[in-house]
């Protein structure tokens, strides 16, 4: 007989005799299984080595093989349904928000993102800014909970006009900047004016402090003065949301003088501005006016920004600048929510943006982006004719319309099956969008051969709709 079938027979046998004993019990010894099975002790002994493997059997040298603990059944899993009551019906749903953070799946070109790829990240100049954050004597105690000085010294000098350090909060991140003001501005069931399309992590954050988006259309030059003020008339709306400087998803910039129109209807309807001032750093100086807040002479703006988006997402550093009685209900609520940004973060992202490596940086990434924008939308009008879009003058993205014919989410489907990713324009959008968009961000891809192979498959999956 084959020595393997034996082994196998014997082993069967053995399994079958040690289920029928208790754990604990004894087996035969290797002699009487040998006489019984009528095999060799080789077979016997390889055949009690495989069931000790598996967790049969256990072998104790001198004393013999016993049967092996079994383990216990698993458990019913515990009846967690009274929480739905517990709970109630309001919702948060990040799934917006998972899509945007998500690495795609493998083999799939990214032409979605809101960071910047590994390859334009300042990744060495920050490992030598955080070194040399945590060698300080002070870099483990208690900041001040508004911040760093020195490092709100440096926010408000980039809002400029007559902003003081004071007037500054440090945040973990514009994110956690505009959840903070969105909480603080409006009660849960309030209003709320967003530009349409907007950014949709905005969207996610008010839907989650239980507010009522309604969108405000925007031209060439961002949200309509006109529209604005209808808007404040019929809602009763006492918050708006705007990106005035490469507004995300259109790359619009307002120009200056309809930031003045848009301070005075808010100033009129006696309403607070969240001015999310996210592209400030990839904005050229010479073609970006100041912002909401540098203009601001009613403490109307709260103005947020970030160093996140323009060196790392594990940089969650930003700030929050706003005057009088609604700066203090801000800091009230971001320190009951967090306390403060952790020390070492902060005095890595003074570090870094106080010294040389900065502007440079900045310079290398706007320079980047701008060849980045011009590559893809070359390649656009190549392979794409048929889909329209404005050139902003910087930033991350493309805001594309797409034929009327399209259905988002049948392209959407069709751009995954050919390799490619991006944004589609519905998540855009506080209600029902006018038109099929999407956004596509030629600053995602980790190199520029993946910006023509990108839209080139989202050209073929545009063919097979």
């Amino acid at each position: 007989m084959n020595d393997d079938s034996s082994i196998d027979r014997v082993a069967s046998m053995l399994r079958d005799l040690a289920a029928s004993l208790r754990p604990g019990d004894r087996l035969p010894a290797s002699r009487a299984l040998t006489a019984r099975y009528g095999v060799s002790p080789v077979t016997v002994s390889r055949a009690i080595a495989r069931l000790a493997a598996e967790g049969t059997v256990v072998t104790r040298p001198g004393s013999g093989t016993f049967v092996a603990a079994r383990p216990e059944p698993p458990a019913e899993p515990p009846d967690l349904s009274w929480q739905s009551v517990a709970l109630g019906d309001r919702a948060v749903d990040d799934q917006v928000v998972s899509t945007l953070l998500t690495a795609p799946p493998e083999g799939v070109i990214p032409l979605t993102g809101g960071y910047l790829p590994p390859g334009l990240r300042p990744d060495q100049a920050l490992s030598a800014a955080a070194a040399r954050a945590v060698r300080r004597p002070d870099a483990w105690s208690t900041p001040p909970l508004g911040g760093l000085e020195e490092l709100r010294r440096w926010f408000a000098a980039l809002v400029g006009g007559d902003v003081t350090p004071g007037d500054v909060l440090v945040t973990a991140g514009g994110q956690a900047a505009l959840t903070t003001a969105l909480r603080a501005l409006a009660p849960p069931g309030a209003p709320l004016l967003m530009e349409t399309p907007t950014y949709p992590g905005a969207l996610s954050a008010a839907r989650a402090a239980g507010l009522r988006p309604t969108g405000v259309p925007l031209d060439g030059d961002g949200v309509r003065p006109d529209l604005l003020a209808e808007a404040f008339a019929l809602t009763g709306a006492r918050v708006l949301y705007t990106q005035p400087t490469l507004h995300n998803p259109t790359g619009v910039v307002q120009p200056l003088r309809r930031r003045e129109e848009v301070l005075a209807v808010a100033r009129a309807a006696g309403a607070f501005v969240i001015e999310d001032d996210w592209g400030r750093h990839f904005a050229e100086p010479a073609h970006s006016p100041p912002p909401l807040a540098a203009l601001d002479r009613h403490g109307a703006v709260v103005h947020l920004s970030s160093l996140t988006k323009v060196t790392s997402s594990s940089l969650r550093v930003g700030a929050l600048v706003a005057r009088g009685p609604v700066a203090r209900r801000l800091r009230s609520t971001s320190l009951v929510d967090s306390f403060f940004v952790a020390r070492p973060l902060q005095e890595t992202a003074l570090d870094f943006a106080t010294s040389p490596a900065w502007r440079r940086h900045v310079a290398a990434v706007r320079a980047e982006l701008l060849s980045r924008r011009d590559q893809a939308a070359a390649e656009l009008a190549r392979h794409l004719p048929e889909v329209a879009f404005r050139l902003p003058p910087g930033g991350l993205h493309l805001w594309l319309r797409l034929p009327g014919h399209v259905d988002e989410a049948a392209l959407a489907d069709a751009a995954l099956r050919h390799g490619v990713q991006y944004s589609p324009g519905r998540l855009y959008y506080p209600a029902e969008p006018p038109a099929p968009h999407l956004r596509l961000t030629p600053a995602a891809p980790a190199t520029r051969a993946e910006i023509t192979e990108g839209v080139h498959r989202l050209a073929k999956a545009l063919a097979s709709c």
